[in-house]
């Protein structure tokens, strides 16, 4: 890894919603080290700054895809870039969903809003492979249809089940609506017997985990990503502290019955 951003090209660009795109990035010249899902990048705006962003695809060719929501001024420049547009990255970061904990037992994944992107990594990587795993389930909840991403791979995932709610729907709207926890009831799933992994807003992480509890998912198996301020992403300036943990080392990506009484403690 290095300090100094890696020049990559802006190849492909992909509206997802009024805020959102996806960025698939490739290496101008020598690429970063290999992502794995759940890991993340520093992307950097020149000129405004860099942010980090959880890879939504990783490519054979070294190149990577970025969703980027714009809430800021890094994020709006990102969202910004056009087709030939050159950006920094610096990564590979954090640690991963561990996919391989799965092997043998059934996976459920659930997203809420742009937490879908970095669990779509995993979703391919199971559905690349899937006998190693009983039953793979998908379910996504978003605030509105036009907050929704990925809507058409959604639809073409072939898993045991796969959900989609909003809290709020539009008149053309004909699907679920509600909150994404309560697609559990329809999913196919053992919960002695499965790995599900969370991402999405806190206050989601926080419900969903405790449902899963509650059907009687293990704790430990219960893997969530957990988002913080993420400055400088090798564990020298604190800003991700929770608690003992340095996210940007020891996560993103934590178990639940480790997250869970950090999480209860107010403002940590």
């Amino acid at each position: 890894m290095t300090a100094v951003p890696v020049p990559h090209r802006v190849v492909a660009r992909r509206p997802e919603t009024a805020d959102t795109v996806t960025l698939r990035l490739e290496p101008v010249g020598a690429a970063l080290p290999d992502f794995a899902p759940g890991q993340f990048a520093m992307v950097h705006c020149f000129g405004r700054g860099e942010i980090p962003v959880s890879v939504s695809s990783v490519q054979a060719t070294g190149g990577l895809a970025h969703t980027i929501r714009s809430v800021g001024a890094v994020s709006e420049g990102l969202c910004a870039a056009r087709v030939g547009d050159v950006v920094g990255l610096r990564g590979p970061y954090g640690n991963t969903w561990e996919l391989e904990r799965a092997r043998g037992r059934d996976v459920l994944v659930v997203a809420g809003g742009i937490g879908l992107a970095p669990l779509r990594p995993l979703v391919l990587a199971a559905l690349a492979e899937p006998e190693a795993y009983r039953r793979i389930n998908v379910l996504a909840g978003a605030r509105t249809p036009g907050d929704l991403i990925a809507r058409k791979e959604l639809e073409s995932w072939a898993t045991a089940c796969t959900g989609v709610t909003v809290d709020q729907p539009d008149a053309d709207w004909r699907g679920d609506v509600g909150v994404v926890t309560q697609l559990l009831g329809r999913a196919h799933f053992d919960p002695h017997n499965t790995t599900a992994y969370v991402c999405g807003p806190e206050p989601m992480i926080r419900a969903t985990a405790r449902d899963l509890a509650h059907h009687g998912v293990p704790l430990a198996h219960i893997r969530v990503s957990l988002e913080r301020n993420m400055r400088c992403a090798t564990g020298h300036c604190g800003h991700c502290q929770l608690g003992p943990l340095l996210l940007c080392q020891a996560g993103p990506v934590v178990d639940w019955n480790q997250a869970r009484p950090l999480l209860s403690v107010r403002e940590l």
